[in-house]
């Protein structure tokens, strides 16, 4: 049995071209693939447009809601909208289970621990569905104000504090998994869970490719501080890439490799596919007059978020033999948006806050400009609307929406209480059969 607390060794943040040219680097005899090979564009599809409509109820009913002012949830003040902390998670643990997390106020009498960390205490509950029966319950004291938790297929979740990554279960008991030299500042995961990818804040004169790490507390931050990337094995801790950066990266990964996106011509964008096992090919192109962010959204299917000719939002999902599957364009009004995803890939949320007015990148928002936050959620296969609601309270980083694993049901904070809806089946994605050779 391996130890389940790993020393780390060898083996919307930044854009991900950044994270593309540094990561090239540190890969470089990993090879490229050449523009010559990438696959022609099979069919030209008509975006079309996202309800730029503020719902005010449901597209439909909820099948069941459980009001959260009986388990001790309270919404925050509005002096949090703007500032992005993460204070709330719901996930689905499988379909019958909810995993609630939320921030308790008043429970501490200071903000920041004797370090300056930021000091705040998350109470979790396991919800049985659909009567919303308390099934185990926990607090935690965390020390960071930005994302905690994430999910794991298994019913299992991973919970960050500090330097230190744990993962706990349905009964919310938890073990130590990994321990980095410095503050874990952001994690992700690949569609199957075999990777993570880590940004930690480290002292420059550590060397990050020594197993043995002195002890938390001995470790002395001064300015030469930067972040470390890793990708590494999930199961084992074994570190297979590792690169310096200036600041947290989004690295878009699925189990054989990382997409990096290049620049061509004007509007033109190449996405490359590095492997983790050596070479590359080319993924597909985008027209965008910005950098595209990417996420998988499935093995075999990832989501660009890039701009159209006139500066809007533009959604494109994409097969990984270049085939654009569907594409959508995000109205003006829409901001912040958060990509939230069913772990089988059937479906995903597209969440945004509604503005009262066009909203550019340069604008300043206050209260009075926002009208409410509400949620789409897509069949990613063909990107049918199978679902739009309000959410409230407002949170701005996320975590108030959730995607069941099969993809059926969704849940959302919304009106004192966690709504549950049931969707019929989505359409099936893609089968790709013709894949680019790898170089």
């Amino acid at each position: 049995m391996r130890n389940p607390q790993h020393s780390l060794s060898p083996g919307k943040s930044a854009g991900v071209l950044l994270a593309g040219m540094l990561l090239c680097a540190a890969w470089s005899a990993l090879g490229q693939g050449s523009l010559a090979d990438a696959p022609e564009p099979l069919i030209v599809i008509r975006p079309h447009m996202l309800s730029n409509r503020y719902p005010t109820q449901p597209s439909q009913p909820p099948a069941f809601s459980i009001p959260v002012e009986p388990l001790g949830y309270s919404a925050p003040g509005p002096l949090y909208l703007g500032i992005h902390n993460s204070l709330v998670s719901l996930d689905f643990l499988d379909e019958n289970r909810l995993l609630f997390t939320f921030r308790v106020p008043g429970l501490l009498h200071r903000d920041a621990d004797s370090d300056g960390n930021y000091v705040r205490q998350i109470r979790a509950m396991v919800l049985a569905l659909p009567t919303g029966s308390v099934l185990s319950e926990a607090l935690w004291t965390l020390h960071s104000h930005s994302h905690y938790l994430w999910m794991l297929n298994n019913g299992h979740f991973l919970l960050r504090d500090r330097r230190s990554l744990s993962q706990g279960d349905a009964q919310l008991e938890m073990k130590p998994l990994l321990h980095f030299p410095g503050p874990l500042e952001w994690l992700e995961m690949d569609t199957a869970q075999k990777f993570l990818v880590t940004d930690s804040f480290e002292p420059a004169a550590t060397k990050p490719d020594v197993a043995s790490q002195p002890p938390a507390e001995a470790t002395n931050f001064d300015d030469q501080r930067n972040m470390v990337v890793r990708i590494l094995h999930r199961d084992s801790g074994q570190v297979i890439l590792l690169s310096h950066v200036r600041t947290t990266i989004h690295i878009p990964i699925n189990s054989e490799g990382y997409l990096e996106s290049l620049r061509g011509k004007v509007r033109d964008w190449t996405l490359n596919l590095h492997y983790f096992s050596g070479g590359s090919k080319i993924f597909g192109h985008m027209d965008s007059s910005c950098a595209p962010t990417i996420d998988f959204v499935a093995e075999h299917e990832a989501l660009l978020d890039g701009c159209s000719a006139n500066g809007e939002s533009e959604l494109v999902a994409m097969a990984d033999n270049g085939r654009h599957l569907w594409d959508a364009i995000a109205p003006r009004t829409s901001v912040w948006p958060q990509l939230v995803r069913s772990p089988d890939g059937s479906r995903m949320g597209w969440e945004s806050l509604a503005a009262t007015h066009s909203v550019s990148a340069n604008d300043r928002l206050s209260s009075d400009d926002i009208k409410g936050q509400m949620v789409e959620i897509f069949d990613a296969a063909t990107g049918t609307v199978a679902l739009d609601a309000p959410l409230s309270p407002i949170y701005d980083a996320g975590g108030n929406v959730a995607i069941s694993h099969s993809g059926r049901r969704v849940a959302v904070l919304n009106a004192g209480a966690i709504q549950v809806f049931e969707l019929p089946a989505a359409p099936s994605l893609p089968v790709i059969a013709d894949k680019p050779a790898a170089h």
